[in-house]
């Protein structure tokens, strides 16, 4: 699918009142005779609309409603979290037709040069239901997930033209160390404002990510693949019949290990002793799904450890999104937050990621 980008009449906005009836006919070559936009989502970088839009002609195509994805938050903050917006636009724009994960079909898309202002059009998934992160996901939800999530890591696994694409590369031990700073920097911060949802065991295994992480993001890289970086219900929408998943929120695309995805999704979204119960059936559905794509080059053993090593991604994400959202926090982000904290620390000392290395 080749996505049109970047017509001049459609300009990137950070104002949705923009996106007018010239806006939609320059982007998508059709003329409409009305449009309105309603807030949807809760995304911690950036802003979602529902366009619902009549088109002239009676007979077009398009869709009758579409979701404007958009930057957020001051420029300052932008200009922070620019690789984010950019690796969302190259996801749609330049991997997505390559990959079999379900993701919405994106309609147009358009960036600024400096990455801090950009627009996709996407499809609007009604009826699925977004997850929540709070609640969590139940193990029929967590088994339709992790096979969703197979369709990303294996079609292109250890695909070497992937370090071709301009944006995103190997994660190097000099990237590494400059994560390990910012986290060692925000933790303070993060365990401040979290002090009311924290144990002391939680504050004692954060303390253990930053001095690790620069050997934990660049081990075992012979295994890279295209990775989310935040699998989780909230980037999720769920068919209400359960038969299906969608992914969204592709700002944090990156390569590594694929275990972090999956990692970081159990670790994070189910309750620890539902995790315990089922990890080991749902790595193993996963792991049966790889097989399926054609990935021949490691044990379910190895994919377990690699599941096990992943749970480590749950502070890193979790500590920098709270920490550097452009969305003012509030009660129901604090309990996102906290659940997430709180769930991949108790995964952190089940499974002890740091002792793989």
């Amino acid at each position: 699918m080749n996505v049109p980008t970047n017509n001049p009449a459609a300009l990137p906005t950070d104002e949705v009142a923009e996106i007018d009836l010239a806006w939609l006919a320059a982007a998508l070559g059709a003329q409409a005779s009305s449009v309105t936009a309603l807030k949807v989502g809760t995304g911690q970088m950036g802003q979602s609309w529902r366009l619902t839009i009549d088109w002239a002609d009676p007979n077009c195509s398009l869709p009758r409603t579409l979701v404007a994805k958009m930057a957020g938050g001051d420029p300052a903050t932008r200009t922070l979290i620019a690789d984010g917006y950019r690796n969302e636009f190259l996801f749609y724009t330049a991997i997505q037709s390559s990959i079999s994960v379900k993701s919405p079909k994106c309609w147009y898309a358009t960036i600024t040069e400096d990455n801090t202002s950009f627009v996709l059009l996407l499809d609007d998934l009604a009826p699925a239901i977004p997850g929540v992160q709070v609640n969590g996901v139940s193990f029929e939800e967590a088994l339709i997930a992790v096979r969703n999530l197979a369709g990303l890591h294996g079609p292109r696994w250890a695909d070497q033209t992937l370090l071709e694409l301009d944006g995103i590369a190997l994660p190097s031990p000099e990237g590494a160390d400059f994560h390990a700073q910012i986290l060692a920097g925000a933790i303070p911060i993060f365990v401040e404002h979290f002090a009311s949802f924290l144990g002391p065991e939680d504050e004692a295994t954060i303390a253990t990510v930053p001095p690790r992480l620069v050997e934990w993001i660049t081990a075992r890289l012979d295994r890279f693949t295209l990775i989310h970086g935040d699998y989780r219900p909230d980037n999720l929408m769920f068919m209400p019949d359960g038969s299906d998943v969608t992914t969204l929120d592709w700002q944090t695309l990156g390569l590594g290990l694929a275990g972090r995805d999956i990692g970081y999704f159990l670790a994070t979204s189910m309750a620890p002793a539902t995790r315990r119960s089922h990890e080991h059936e749902l790595v193993s559905a996963y792991y049966e799904t790889l097989l399926s794509y054609g990935v021949d080059d490691m044990t379910f053993d190895e994919c377990f450890e690699d599941y096990r090593l992943g749970v480590a991604q749950g502070p890193l994400i979790t500590i920098l999104g709270s920490v550097y959202a452009t969305a003012e926090p509030s009660a129901e982000s604090d309990a996102m937050f906290a659940a997430m904290i709180t769930r991949s620390c108790a995964a952190i000392r089940d499974l002890d990621p740091f002792s793989l290395l």
